[in-house]
């Protein structure tokens, strides 16, 4: 495939798949309503659809369908970046335990009984918070090694596993408890159009940090020292990648609970269809990324009768996958 047909395809895929998915739903939608409601929101176009169509299709369907887009995204690049700086490809987003401490973060959120709005700020503010403590372990004389970081984030990611696993043994079995498992296994259902304004700053943020430092996390991808050698400040580097890929992850946890696999598979799919450089690796992990996990949630909410979370559908599809990668390949594109 030529780079413009690459390119094309996928800017094109996901918003392909975004209008696709204004029609799945078990309530029917016809084509020509779900465009003609979409075009009215520019053009002046008679209504003549009925009012729950039109609030299916914008108030329900289409934050969901763009809040999976963008998570899908975020967590994909986070995962590409993170494999480049850490040099390794069997790194995913949770690597500094963003995961566990934001998790803990609605758990106790939950406990609390606080609204979604609560819960999702909960929840960004505790995994913030998780990387900070990590990063604050690793710092050894004045310098952040990348063994120091991995280290640090099994110890912090432990640490709020635990702490987790506490909030979950005092919670109400009938009620509380029900809820903080579930939120665990990964859900869009919370999706509005308040918590895509919540949501969709910091990743868009943190994701267009990444892409400004593409370059620079190929010279980085070679070690420090290399790096340093070649005029690059890494410590002010990896922060900034920390800092980018924190702010998406702890965003999209905070929005839709744990979703894993996506920023551990999608960028292999990326490397293997442009390569290892990151100036185009990145942008098609966004792409691929936003893609994949917005068929995923159009299977989750169309499948059965009642809703699949999520973080099951990624992981049964995402570890078969995974391991078809790497007997295909043998390992050669890691």
């Amino acid at each position: 495939m030529t780079k413009p047909r690459a390119i094309v395809l996928m800017i094109l895929a996901p918003l392909a798949l975004l209008y696709a998915s204004l029609l799945i739903g078990r309530f029917a939608v016809s084509p020509g309503d779900v465009t003609r409601i979409l075009m009215a929101r520019v053009f002046p176009i008679a209504h003549d659809w009925s009012g729950p169509v039109e609030t299916i299709v914008m108030q329900i369907r289409l934050p969901r369908a763009i809040l999976a887009l963008f998570v899908g995204a975020g967590l994909s690049i986070s995962g590409a970046a993170y494999q480049g700086m850490f040099r390794n490809p069997l790194v995913s987003t949770d690597i500094l335990g963003v995961t566990a401490a934001s998790g803990f973060g609605a758990a106790v959120a939950l406990l609390l009984s606080r609204n979604a709005l609560q819960l999702q700020l909960f929840a960004f503010i505790f995994g913030l918070a998780g990387v900070a403590l990590t990063y604050l372990i690793a710092r050894v004389y004045r310098s952040t090694p990348v063994l120091m970081l991995v280290l640090s984030g099994v110890v912090v990611g432990a640490f709020f596993s635990a702490l987790l696993s506490a909030a979950k043994y005092v919670a109400d079995p009938e009620s509380k408890l029900p809820a903080i498992t579930y939120w665990l296994l990964g859900s869009l259902n919370a999706a509005s159009v308040q918590s895509l304004a919540s949501v969709l700053p910091p990743i868009t943020a943190g994701s267009v940090g990444l892409l400004i430092m593409s370059w620079r996390l190929n010279v980085l991808s070679m070690g420090d020292e290399e790096a340093r050698s070649l005029g690059l400040r890494t410590e002010w580097l990896k922060g900034g990648i920390i800092i980018c890929t924190t702010l998406i992850t702890a965003a999209a946890v905070s929005v839709c609970g744990i979703v894993g696999w996506v920023g551990l598979v999608i960028p292999h799919v990326g490397r293997m269809l442009v390569g290892p450089d990151h100036r185009r690796l990145l942008p098609a992990a966004l792409s691929i990324g936003a893609t994949y996990l917005l068929f995923i949630d159009d299977i989750a909410r169309s499948a059965t009768a009642g809703e699949i979370p999520l973080g099951i559908l990624t992981a049964m599809i995402g570890a078969p996958f995974f391991a078809y990668l790497l007997r295909k390949t043998r390992g050669s594109w890691l």
